[in-house]
């Protein structure tokens, strides 16, 4: 599946097939997906379609059964491959929890631009630009396991977005968030100058959200056609296979 034959390809992924090791079910099947810079694709993606374990295959957290990655025009195998990688490709995990381990807001925000090597004064900065981004100025001292779901989900996107990456993997963002929350989630993401793969079962959070659209089932992807103002059934988004 390409998006676009005119721009610079980020991420291109060539007959993928994964199964977990003891398990006969193939949870991604000759999955082919290609990102060019300025795309801003949504896939919608049921439980139990393999949305998760894409983004981890693209980050190299698991490894493909065969197929190839090629990412910013070179193949990623190895775990050295896969290491610069993750500094330009920030992944928002699906469980805030997941990303947020640090006693305060600050400390977790900072973690990212320490560990790229800024001093501690950089970081500092870095993370107080971004929370002011998110509009989260007087979080940084709280305490990160006392916060609500909605604003771990804006933490967790700050500490994605203070390692200035060059791509978002965005796995059900929306999830857990009061609507006004989900409303800022969607005016930051808008605003951003960003490429990014935002994967949900949220139909209309897609649509506001997304360029192009596409359907996840079954460890395959398939073009989708924005058909109507409001998504509200699978039937809404086309089935082609690639």
């Amino acid at each position: 599946m390409e998006i676009t034959d005119n721009k610079k390809v980020i991420i291109n992924l060539k007959d993928i097939c994964f199964k977990y090791p003891g398990t006969k079910k193939i949870v991604i099947d000759n999955l082919n997906l290609k990102i060019h810079y300025g795309d801003r694709i949504g896939i919608m993606a049921p439980n139990g379609s393999g949305k998760t374990t894409l983004f981890h295959l693209i980050m190299g957290l698991l490894i493909p059964d065969s197929g190839t990655i090629e990412i910013f025009g070179k193949p990623v195998k190895t775990e050295k491959d896969f290491e610069g990688i993750r500094s330009k490709i920030g992944l928002l995990f699906q469980d805030s929890d997941d990303q947020l381990f640090t006693p305060t807001v600050l400390e977790d925000v900072a973690f990212g631009p320490l560990n790229m090597g800024k001093s501690r004064d950089q970081a500092k900065k870095i993370a107080m630009e971004t929370l002011d981004q998110l509009g989260l100025i007087g979080f940084e001292n709280r305490v990160t396991y006392m916060l609500s779901g909605g604003e771990k989900r804006m933490v967790a996107l700050a500490t994605v977005l203070a390692m200035q990456p060059e791509m978002l993997l965005l796995d059900e963002p929306s999830t857990g968030l009061d609507e006004k929350t989900k409303d800022r989630l969607i005016e930051v993401l808008s605003e951003l100058d960003l490429s990014y793969i935002l994967i949900s079962h949220e139909h209309n959070f897609l649509y506001h959200l997304s360029h192009s659209l596409y359907l996840m089932e079954n460890g395959k992807i398939y073009k989708g056609k924005k058909k109507h103002q409001h998504l509200h059934a699978h039937p809404h988004i086309s089935h082609e296979h690639e």
